[in-house]
């Protein structure tokens, strides 16, 4: 017994079982603030927009009967596709996925690696030594080395004219 707990301590406190913990947590508030967000200010413009139309009102009832909105028809024990709380719930889905995409996308541009340090040294082919990119001749061993040319063409470098 003592064992498990020690086992069940061990994977509460794993970094990926916190950091899932506050990731629900987090969740679930936002979940919240999206919900105020479509259902409190975006809803409601679309309403004004197209007209006054409520959507969460919209309805298709099976019995072929009309109903002034989803709650009388539901009050009514009618079968109705309520269309309108889906199209809500779409909006709502993918405003959610667009704010947590900026959010990870924010995340990411901070987290992004650092550049490559330049290149100052290269390894002289014949004693191996680190000397400067732009040498031409080894400090070390006095061997004259290739360098590039325009085409890319190793050429033996020429010492300086006089």
């Amino acid at each position: 017994m003592k064992k498990m707990l020690s086992e069940f301590k061990t994977f509460i406190m794993r970094g990926n079982v916190m950091d899932m913990a506050v990731g629900v947590i987090v969740g679930s508030a936002f979940t919240g603030i999206v919900n105020s967000l479509v259902g409190d200010i975006i809803m409601p413009v679309i309403t004004l927009i197209t007209g006054k139309i409520n959507f969460t009102d919209l309805m298709l009832p099976l019995d072929g009967n009309t109903y002034p909105s989803l709650q009388a028809a539901r009050d009514a024990a009618a079968p109705v596709l309520a269309y309108g709380n889906f199209i809500q719930l779409v909006i709502q889905f993918l405003l959610t996925a667009f704010v947590i995409f900026l959010m990870v996308k924010g995340i990411n541009r901070l987290h992004r690696p650092a550049p490559a340090p330049q290149v100052t040294t290269k390894i002289c082919p014949y004693c191996k030594s680190e000397i400067h990119k732009d040498a031409v001749k080894c400090p070390h061993c006095a061997s004259e080395l290739l360098t590039e040319t325009v085409e890319g063409h190793a050429s033996e470098s020429t010492p300086l004219s006089e």
